[in-house]
């Protein structure tokens, strides 16, 4: 569903991944702060798992426009134990080899309204791997899948 559009506002949870600069417009600005006040849940997730790309910093400066500035995570918020238990966010294949950067986040960002999250931030390309075909998952240690249980989870239940 595009941001612009008042449909967008039926939903609890969007998602929104990708590489190229991200900016909003004044109807999709509305609808977002609109969205997030009302109790959604923005997930945004960088393909690009960087801290200096045009999708990062882009997305970051819209998302301090419109929401508020984003803040790192504490690795013990009840995000990580909403369904299935992280010590933190899961760590991607992407981040520890995808770029050959080996560049690891060690937290995921927020803006908050109150106690919940509105819009989470991610460096960590969760995308690409929920992707991986379910027999490519058996060779991960934990799969990043279950992550995403939790979002589905945390944005349902606060």
């Amino acid at each position: 569903v595009a941001l612009g559009e008042e449909r967008m506002l039926r939903y609890p949870l969007l998602y929104l991944t990708g590489h190229l600069p991200v900016r909003f417009n004044d109807a999709e600005r509305r609808n977002v702060k609109r969205f997030v006040e009302r109790g959604g849940m923005l997930f945004v997730d960088d393909h690009n798992h960087d801290i200096d790309g045009s999708f990062h910093k882009t997305a970051t400066e819209e998302i301090a426009r419109t929401v508020s500035p984003l803040v790192e995570l504490p690795n013990d918020h009840p995000l990580y134990s909403a369904f299935f238990t992280f010590d933190g966010p899961p760590t991607t294949s992407h981040e520890l080899n995808g770029w050959g950067d080996n560049l690891v986040h060690k937290h995921l960002l927020a803006a908050k309204r109150g106690d919940r999250i509105a819009v989470l931030y991610s460096n960590k390309d969760y995308s690409s791997e929920w992707n991986f075909h379910p027999e490519n998952k058996r060779f991960q240690s934990v799969d990043p899948t279950r992550f995403g249980v939790n979002l589905v989870v945390y944005a349902l239940t606060r």
